[in-house]
C-alpha cells in the first residue's frame, strides 16, 4: 500500500488538535536555531569536551525529521527556515569523514575503545550512543531533503553512512560493541542504512544494513534475527529493551521491502504476534519493567501488571513498525494498532499546549511531564508526525483505503480514476456516527476500503443509503462508481 504523501491529508478532532498543538509548540520552540541547545552542543569546543557518553545529540535528528514533515504538511515557511538553519549548520560542523557527531575524538565510535566488563543492561563500561545519535540524523537529513529537494541534503546523509560502512566492514570495530543492550542502541543503525537504499538505490548502504544484520547475529547474547524468525518473545532477545528492540525491527521490515526477502518479513510479524498478545496495554502501548531493574524492558509473556511502564518513544517505535507492516501487506491489522496506541498512549502522554510530554504513561499512575532531555519529548513529536501518511493509502490495485478513523481531509490521485476528494466528520472515537464524503473530480468507478474496527461490533455502513457489510476487524471493500457528493 502507498501511504499518503505530505501535504495530501489534513487531520482534524482529536488527532488535528495534537499535531497543531505539537507543530505551533515542541517543533516552533524546542528547536530554531544552531544557539537552542539541542543544536549548540554540536558546537567545536563542546564537541572537543564531550566525553559524557550521553545520548543528547539524538534530539537534532529527531527534530528535523519531525520538523520537516509539519513543515511541509502544513506549508509553514517560518518553520521550514528553522528547518533549513539548523540543517545546514549541523552540515558545516561536518568532518571531512563524514562524522557529524557531538562527541570528542577519543570517544568516537571510530575508535577501538579498550575492553571493558559490560554492565547489567548490557552497555559497555564506556558507555556510548554516538551511532544512535548519528542513525537519527540520516533520518532527520533525508526527511529535510524530501522537504526541500535541496541534494546537499541528502549528500550529508549519504557522508554519514560512508564512514559506517568503512569502520564495520574493515573489522575493527563490530556494531554490537557499540551500544548498550548487548548492541540494540547501534543495530538500530538498521533502519537508516535501509532508508538511505531506498532514497538513493546505491548498493553499499543495503551492503551496510546486512553487515549490521550479520554482526547482531554473531553476538550470542543478541541474534535478534534467528530468534524472531524461531518464535522467540521479545523478552528473550538481547535484554529485551523495547524502543531498541521494535526499532531493530523496523529496519528488518525495510529489508524486506528493499530485498523481497520473505525472512525478513517472516521474523518482524514473528515479534509483532508476540507483542501483540502479551506486551500492549489496553491504551495499545508496549509495556514492561515489573520487578526489573529497567522500567522500559519487556516482561516474560504472561506478566502484567496495572503499574507497568510505557515509554512514550516504546510508542513512537510500535507505531512505526506497525506503519511499515501496513504498507508492505494492507492488513488492516496495522492499521488498528497504529490507531489505538496514537488515540490512547501517545495522545495521553502529550501536554495539551503540545510542550511537556511524558516520558512514562501507565495503566494505573499518575501523569508527570519528564525533563528537558529525556527522549520520550521528541520521540512523541516524531510519532505525530507519522499519523497523516498513515490515514489513508492506495492499494496495489488502485483501491482507495481509509486506514485511520476520525475528522479528516484528503485529496489523492488514484489511477485511472484522477483526483479525489475525501473528508470524514464526527466525533469518532468519542461517540457518534462517522460520515465519510467521496468527491472524485468527475464520475469514476474505483474501490474504497473503509476500515472496520475490531471492537465495533454490530457496526453499519450505508453508501447514500445502500447497506453494506461491516465486518469488524478488516475492511469493509466498496466497488462501484463514485460521483461527487456520494
Amino acid at each position: 500500500m502507498r501511504l499518503s504523501l505530505p501535504g495530501e491529508v489534513t487531520l482534524g478532532g482529536l488527532l488535528g488538535d495534537a499535531l497543531e498543538a505539537n507543530r505551533a509548540g515542541r517543533l516552533s520552540h524546542f528547536i530554531t536555531d544552531e544557539h537552542s541547545p539541542a543544536i549548540a552542543l554540536f558546537a567545536p569546543e563542546k564537541v572537543a569536551a564531550n566525553e559524557e557518553g550521553d545520548w543528547y545529540g539524538e534530539h537534532a535528528g529527531k527534530w528535523l525529521s519531525a520538523a520537516a514533515r509539519a513543515a511541509a504538511r502544513a506549508g509553514d515557511a517560518a518553520l521550514l527556515g528553522n528547518v533549513r538553519r539548523v540543517a545546514d549548520y549541523l552540515i558545516s560542523r561536518q568532518d571531512a569523514d563524514g562524522y557529524l557527531g557531538n562527541y570528542a575524538p577519543p570517544r568516537r565510535f571510530m575508535v577501538p575503545q579498550p575492553p571493558k566488563p559490560v554492565s547489567w543492561d548490557g552497555a559497555p563500561a564506556l558507555r556510548t550512543w554516538d551511532i544512535w545519535t548519528h542513525s537519527y540524523l540520516i533520518l532527520g537529513l533525508i526527511e529535510v531533503h524530501r522537504a526541500t529537494g535541496d541534494e546537499h541534503y541528502l549528500a550529508a546523509a549519504r557522508r554519514i553512512g560512508d564512514l559506517c560502512w568503512r569502520v564495520l566492514s574493515d573489522g575493527a570495530v563490530k556494531i554490537t560493541d557499540l551500544g548498550n543492550h548487548f548492541g540494540l542502541s547501534a543495530t538500530a543503525l538498521l533502519d537508516p542504512a535501509t532508508e538511505l537504499y531506498l532514497a538513493t538505490r546505491e548498493r553499499r548502504y543495503l551492503d551496510l544494513a546486512e553487515l549490521v544484520l550479520a554482526q547482531i547475529e554473531a553476538e550470542p547474547r543478541n541474534r535478534l534475527f534467528s530468534l524472531a524468525l524461531a518464535g522467540a518473545d521479545p523478552s528473550e532477545i538481547a535484554t529485551g529493551k523495547a524502543y531498541q528492540l521494535l526499532w531493530n525491527l523496523v529496519g528488518v521490515a525495510k529489508l524486506h521491502r528493499a530485498t523481497g526477502d520473505a525472512r525478513y518479513l517472516s521474523a518482524v510479524r514473528n515479534i509483532w504476534a508476540a507483542v501483540r498478545a502479551h506486551h500492549l496495554t489496553l491504551g495499545g502501548g508496549p509495556w514492561g519493567g515489573v520487578a526489573h531493574r529497567s522500567r522500559e524492558v519487556f516482561n516474560p509473556a504472561g506478566v502484567f501488571s496495572p503499574e507497568a511502564y510505557v515509554e512514550t518513544c516504546s510508542t513512537m517505535a510500535w507505531i512505526q513498525l506497525n506503519r511499515e507492516l501496513l504498507a508492505i501487506t494492507g492488513d488492516a491489522a496495522f492499521a488498528q494498532e497504529i490507531e489505538r496506541s496514537a488515540y490512547n498512549d501517545l495522545l495521553g502522554a502529550q501536554a495539551p499546549d503540545g510542550e511537556d510530554w511524558c516520558y512514562y504513561s501507565f495503566p494505573n499512575g499518575r501523569r508527570t511531564h519528564t525533563t528537558y532531555w529525556r527522549c520520550c519529548k521528541s520521540s512523541g513529536a516524531m510519532a505525530l508526525e507519522e499519523l497523516p501518511a498513515i490515514a489513508y493509502g492506495v492499494t496495489a490495485d488502485g483501491a482507495l483505503a481509509v486506514n485511520l478513523l476520525g475528522a479528516s481531509t484528503a485529496v489523492l490521485d488514484l489511477p485511472g480514476a484522477g483526483r479525489v476528494r475525501i473528508r470524514q466528520e464526527g466525533r469518532y472515537p468519542l461517540d457518534g456516527p462517522l460520515s465519510i464524503s467521496v468527491d472524485p473530480a468527475a464520475a469514476a468507478r474505483f474501490a474504497m476500503l473503509v476500515r472496520i474496527p475490531d471492537w465495533a461490533n454490530g457496526a453499519r455502513l450505508q453508501v447514500n443509503g445502500e447497506r453494506f457489510a461491516a465486518e469488524p476487524g478488516g475492511y469493509a471493500r466498496i466497488e462501484r462508481e463514485w460521483r461527487p457528493g456520494d
